[in-house]
């Protein structure tokens, strides 16, 4: 499965389906991330507590048990039960949503390499069941290589086609929310925007329209008030046909302000990168190119010789698989190919 070009969703519905094979479990929650910033981005989710989701996202960003940056520090993958040992209570998650839902362990996965972090997988088993043991960790430890390489993989495959344009009439959307997560505020043009954009979410008439990246950005802003993680507050996500956009969290007064736009050029470019895996050289290298530098010009730019230019350009046309510059710059932009010829700013 990993090694097919399947998009993130179905790429995960199908582990899962394969997963249950072999971990039994209830409920599941597994989010994509921003590879930088490692904010949760683009969530498929089987769980009870769906009007309740706010408050979930709270608590799972406001702990470092379990919390998906602190297992890339050591084991990518832990057992709820085991990390509190049995005392369920210490969990902020368990003891403030999870406890009244009958879950009686959480079995945490995160998906890192070099990289970046690339998304984090929860399994949720009912206490009518045994805790999860070691052997379902070890399983799930074997496999997190391949899974977190295809993750990344999929990520990649969303700039393979030029990005579709979409309509720019409207200004960013602009959320504000309180601290418990509940949207209190909207600007005029964020309904249009984010019906055109999003579909409707299923947790309820409040909540029309707000794709939970909001609240994992909004939740992200009080970990770092918290001093729980001090990544920064935003995160990317891939909408569809090549359509990056950009939520921001940041504080004004006593209101979460999140801000969802299209994602910049810069944005796009780093995304891109750490996608199919460039080396920092590479990247640099593709900062370069989409500045309009030629070969010549980065040789000199990067102290190296045009040979070694040019054996980059190599390494960059095979990760892609691209035959020439132009094509990895108007991927890379989402700029439709004759626009990137002519010199015409992308789209």
């Amino acid at each position: 499965m990993c090694l097919q070009s399947l998009d993130s969703a179905a790429l995960r519905g199908r582990l899962l389906d394969a997963l249950r094979q072999a971990v039994e479990f209830d409920s599941y929650v597994w989010l994509l991330t921003d590879p930088v910033t490692t904010v949760g981005a683009a969530p498929i989710a089987d769980v009870p507590c769906l009007p309740e989701l706010p408050a979930l996202i709270k608590a799972k960003y406001a702990t470092t048990i379990n919390r998906w940056t602190t297992l890339q520090q050591g084991s990518p993958v832990e057992r709820l039960t085991s990390a509190v040992d049995g005392q369920l209570f210490r969990s902020r998650m368990w003891a403030d949503v999870l406890s009244r839902y009958g879950i009686g362990d959480v079995l945490s996965a995160t998906f890192a390499d070099r990289f970046g972090c690339w998304g984090f997988l929860d399994l949720w088993r009912l206490d009518t069941r045994a805790p999860f043991d070691d052997a379902d960790a070890r399983f799930l430890t074997d496999i997190v290589p391949p899974i977190t390489r295809a993750l990344r993989a999929s990520q990649a495959l969303t700039f393979v086609e030029p990005a579709t344009v979409h309509r720019r009439d409207v200004g960013p959307v602009v959320l504000t929310l309180d601290d418990d997560l509940q949207i209190t505020n909207r600007t005029a043009a964020s309904v249009d925007w984010l019906d055109i954009l999003l579909p409707p979410q299923p947790e309820g008439p409040d909540a029309h329209g707000v794709p939970a990246s909001v609240y994992n950005v909004a939740a992200q802003l009080l970990a770092r008030e918290g001093s729980v993680d001090d990544h920064p507050a935003s995160t990317r996500v891939h909408l569809a046909d090549g359509f990056w956009l950009t939520l921001r969290a940041a504080r004004l007064g006593a209101a979460i302000v999140v801000t969802i736009e299209e994602s910049s050029a810069t944005e796009r470019l780093e995304l891109f990168g750490l996608s199919f895996g460039f080396t920092a050289r590479e990247r640099q290298l593709l900062e370069h190119l989409a500045s309009g530098s030629d070969t010549r010009a980065m040789a000199r730019q990067l102290s190296v010789s045009e040979h070694t230019i040019q054996d980059h350009l190599k390494s960059i046309f095979a990760k892609v698989g691209a035959r020439d510059r132009i094509t990895v710059l108007s991927r890379a932009l989402g700029a439709r190919r004759e626009l990137a010829l002519d010199g015409r700013a992308p789209t």
